[in-house]
């Protein structure tokens, strides 16, 4: 039995989208990744900071991918709140 943790990896991206009824970013070239982060809260945390500093372009959009979802789908079921803007 391990002493760590489970790690919930979450990845922070974003970037300016194409239009506002679609997640198509303009240029992938500029997508920014924020971070990994071991859990949701602390990958919520850094979505909202990110967020609030690019609230006077309404095309900016950061998301929360839930990476752990990706590398074992069978875990991480529940599902978290959706951050909005």
């Amino acid at each position: 039995m391990s002493d760590h943790p489970q790690q919930l990896l979450h990845l922070v991206i974003g970037g300016e989208l194409t239009d506002l009824d679609n997640n198509t970013f303009k240029d992938l070239d500029k997508v920014e990744v924020v971070g990994v982060y071991p859990n949701y809260a602390t990958a919520f945390a850094a979505w909202k900071a990110k967020a609030q500093q690019t609230v006077d372009n309404a095309h900016m959009r950061f998301f929360i991918v839930h990476l752990h979802r990706l590398l074992d789908p069978g875990t991480g079921t529940h599902i978290d709140a959706k951050p909005t803007r």
